[in-house]
């Protein structure tokens, strides 16, 4: 069970391993997507019907049709990951074995749904992916498995979220068989370090120059593909600047949010503490570009304040 792109890696290597058979895939309703609002299918689907699997796409884990089909298929054992919805107690017993589940942090840190983003936002060194056993608590399942990696500085969150779909997906294959034969023994999460990584809003894109260089470097990367670090550049009407790409600078100081420096190719801007050097930006309207190409069109001038304030 799956709807994200994250799911698909592990779709693929349970596909792949001789130690299991897929006899169904469980995703969440196609969704209208785009300028011409067409229902676009799941990720998860488009890697199903490739490998030629059944897809079911309830719009409610709990429908009771649904739940009829899926009982059909027997199955001994349902692995879930980036599915989207609470499953009943109905689904979790289904299974011989259970369902287990792929989560993206070393739980129980950043329980919910977007721990990805989150640890590099809240500028952790470290992340993982945990095979957990699930009950009916969001991610509080007893855990399976564990496997680390480190955050690196050039990571954002496209690039982690790669990295963790490859990793839960080898990890799950590693696991299933454990699993299966009952080698394996669930342990309890620690009650100490739980937390809470709430489903991210496009504002949490808005950058806070009061913020120190760090932070707003760390939810720049964090927050990147989407929503997009933004900011609003000054004049009337007041634009929107996405930044892409940047980093933290040594030295610089001044009112938060001011321009210190815009040259050729530099474009430094103020933070709470210290400050931060753009590299890659998107003025509203525009494409993606360099600094280098944005202040050629735009002027932008030490002492301008971004931010709107």
């Amino acid at each position: 069970m799956g709807t994200a792109e994250l799911a698909c890696a592990s779709l693929s290597a349970l596909a792949s391993s001789s130690d299991c058979q897929l006899v169904a895939v469980v995703s969440q309703p196609d969704r209208p997507k785009g300028r011409e609002l067409r229902l676009q299918p799941t990720a998860v689907k488009v890697t199903a019907l490739g490998l030629g699997l059944p897809v079911l796409q309830p719009l409610k884990a709990r429908d009771p049709l649904f739940l009829e089909q899926l009982r059909g298929f027997a199955p001994d054992l349902i692995v879930v990951a980036a599915y989207g919805q609470i499953l009943p107690k109905s689904i979790l017993e289904m299974g011989r074995l259970g369902c287990i589940n792929v989560h993206t942090s070393i739980l129980p840190k950043y329980r919910g749904a977007a721990p990805i983003q989150w640890a590099i936002a809240n500028g952790d060194l470290e992340t993982g992916v945990t095979i957990m056993k699930m009950d009916e608590g969001l991610d509080t399942g007893p855990i399976l498995q564990i496997e680390r990696t480190p955050i690196l500085p050039e990571d954002n969150g496209q690039t982690l979220h790669d990295r963790l779909a490859l990793l839960g997906a080898n990890l799950l294959v590693r696991t299933l068989p454990d699993v299966t034969n009952g080698s394996i023994l669930p342990v309890v999460q620690p009650a100490d370090g739980a937390s809470y990584a709430r489903k991210i809003t496009k504002e949490d894109g808005r950058i806070d120059w009061s913020r120190s260089q760090i932070e707003v470097w760390n939810r720049a990367r964090g927050f990147s593909p989407w929503p997009g670090a933004f900011t609003l550049l000054p004049g009337e009407p007041a634009r929107i600047l996405k930044i892409w790409d940047c980093e933290p600078r040594p030295g610089g100081e001044g009112v938060a949010g001011t321009v210190l420096e815009a040259t050729k190719d530099q474009l430094t801007i103020a933070c709470g503490a210290g400050s931060l050097a753009l590299r890659s930006v998107q003025k509203e309207g525009s494409r993606r570009m360099s600094t280098a190409e944005f202040l050629a069109g735009h002027k932008l001038t030490p002492g301008d304040r971004l931010g709107g304030g």
